[in-house]
């Protein structure tokens, strides 16, 4: 997950330190960093970005820029080690083996908790398979904080992180999890916006949604509608700028329409779809059987 720049923090006072000298125990510490406002750090992630051997991160010059408002400068150039899609299969031996040698190294992404929708559980997997310590320094994360600001159910959710950038595939992808019975959350970018927001509305209906984007920072936006409405809105209004969360409410309870209501929404999609097409995206927007929903279509295409 990324987050391309960070607000520098109101003063805070100075966090809680070790003894200068005492190193960090052998282990993968799985830091989360602040999303946008650097005020968010927590004592003990800086604590321990500031004493761990070894730093991996998504990209170094974020990560260093981070460092530096944090006024933890010293030596960190030589701390920091890329660790991204790109090469993660040749880095994980040599973070396993300086954990192995008794070294300590802090995982982090480029903004909120590292291994959500990056590649970092595959080395938190190797580490926990080799019996290697792994712990976890809580705090900041653009879904969480996006939830709890939607106004939405947040006793059940479900994250879905981005969908596919063309819009059959995400048009598959939603239907694939419209019946869900949780809250939706999807991280998407500024170009697709308008384009995901609508298939949305196609394949989800107008639930209720909100967008949030630039989280924690002085632009922080929340804008909430139903899935419909919040399209229109930015395809009017052009790719807002900043990161962007989209949140979307559960189907309601009697969304599973019957006789002329089913009918209409078959016919609908039967006009733009193939049959099994559509009997799939109807089935997975009412939540009923895929297999009742495809007779009923061969029926309405026969007649």
């Amino acid at each position: 997950m990324t987050c391309p720049s960070v607000d520098p923090p109101e003063p805070v006072a100075e966090s809680p330190r070790a003894p200068d000298g005492v190193p960090l125990e052998a282990a993968l510490y799985l830091v989360s960093t602040p999303i946008g406002n650097a005020g968010d750090i927590g004592a003990r992630a800086r604590d321990v970005l500031a004493r761990a051997d070894l730093i991996a991160c998504e990209d170094t010059r974020v990560t260093g820029r981070l460092l530096s408002i944090l006024g933890l400068r010293r030596g960190h150039g030589g701390r920091l080690l890329a660790y991204n899609d790109h090469n993660a299969a040749r880095r994980r031996p040599r973070i396993r083996e300086h954990i192995k040698s008794g070294g300590s190294v802090a995982l982090v992404s480029d903004a909120g908790t590292p291994l959500v929708s990056d590649p970092g559980y595959k080395l938190v997997a190797d580490c926990i398979d080799e019996g290697l310590a792994v712990t976890a320094v809580p705090g900041p994360s653009a879904p969480l904080t996006a939830l709890v600001l939607s106004g939405l159910p947040t006793d059940r959710f479900f994250f879905q992180g981005f969908l596919p950038a063309k819009g059959a595939a995400r048009r598959t992808a939603l239907a694939g999890i419209a019946a869900v019975p949780a809250t939706l959350v999807f991280m998407e970018s500024a170009p697709r916006l308008a384009a995901s927001l609508a298939d949305m509305a196609r394949v989800l209906g107008p639930r209720p949604a909100a967008v949030a984007r630039e989280l924690t920072k002085k632009f922080e936006e929340v804008r909430r509608g139903t899935l419909d409405e919040l399209a229109a809105h930015y395809a009017d209004a052009g790719p807002p700028r900043g990161e962007i969360c989209v949140v979307v409410g559960p189907p309601a309870a009697d969304a599973a329409p019957a006789g002329a209501d089913l009918d209409a929404l078959l016919t609908e999609a039967l006009a733009r779809a193939s049959l099994k097409d559509a009997a799939a995206e109807v089935a997975a927007k009412t939540g009923l059987a895929r297999k009742a929903v495809y007779a009923r279509a061969l029926e309405l295409k026969a007649g």
